[in-house]
């Protein structure tokens, strides 16, 4: 099960991440665009050691290495060379992406990244390990984002089999088992964990249902 932080801090942040490791969560994924790198040091010192190993950073990709972290993501716009990568790296063009990810793959680096379509998905290089395809459902952490495309539909047409795909947007405990029979590898919680009154529970709950199928 994967688990995305709320882009913005929220109270009892860090105790739920932890109590959600210690219900067995497998991966993290510290999507805080807005921080500095100062507050992201300060978000990441706070989390136990034995769970940097579960983390997957979505930005401030240089502090990884820092903090022991080596699982890193890559949004739609950092893969096709629209802003830039690490620091150590060159803004990189079409002809040299493969070489950047290659490179950091090298590095014992497990890469990820998000699409928006099965076109999309199908195109990916194997460098990474899995992709989020969204959004499935209308988002519950998004007001008014729901999807254009039917991708129960569009999933027929999945040809790349190298990279799992991971269904996000609005998965909660009353769709995450339709959303494992009718194809994805796995899915990701956001708004139903940060968005909820009970994340702990709805995170066991998704799990078991997960677990089941």
């Amino acid at each position: 099960m994967i688990i995305i932080s709320n882009p913005i801090s929220v109270p009892n942040e860090i105790n739920d991440i932890h109590s959600l490791f210690a219900e067995g969560l497998m991966l993290f994924h510290v999507r805080k665009p807005d921080f500095s790198e100062a507050e992201m040091k300060a978000f990441l010192s706070e989390i136990g050691l034995e769970f940097r190993s579960r983390l997957v950073l979505h930005s401030q990709h240089h502090l990884a290495e820092e903090f022991g972290i080596k699982r890193i993501h890559f949004t739609e716009k950092m893969r096709n060379g629209v802003i830039n990568t690490p620091a150590r790296f060159s803004k990189p063009s079409r002809s040299s992406e493969n070489k950047i990810f290659n490179e950091l793959r090298e590095k014992g680096f497990h890469l990820s990244t998000s699409v928006h379509s099965m076109e999309d998905f199908n195109t990916l290089n194997d460098v990474f390990e899995y992709a989020f395809l969204s959004p499935v459902f209308d988002s519950i952490s998004k007001p008014n984002y729901a999807s254009k495309t039917n991708h129960f539909e569009a999933i027929i047409q999945r040809t790349n089999f190298s990279t799992k795909l991971v269904a996000l947007g609005g998965i909660s405990p009353d769709n995450i088992q339709q959303t494992l029979k009718y194809g994805f590898d796995k899915a990701a919680l956001l708004g139903t964990i940060w968005n909820s009154n009970n994340p702990i529970e709805n995170f066991k709950l998704c799990q078991q249902i997960a677990h089941s199928f």
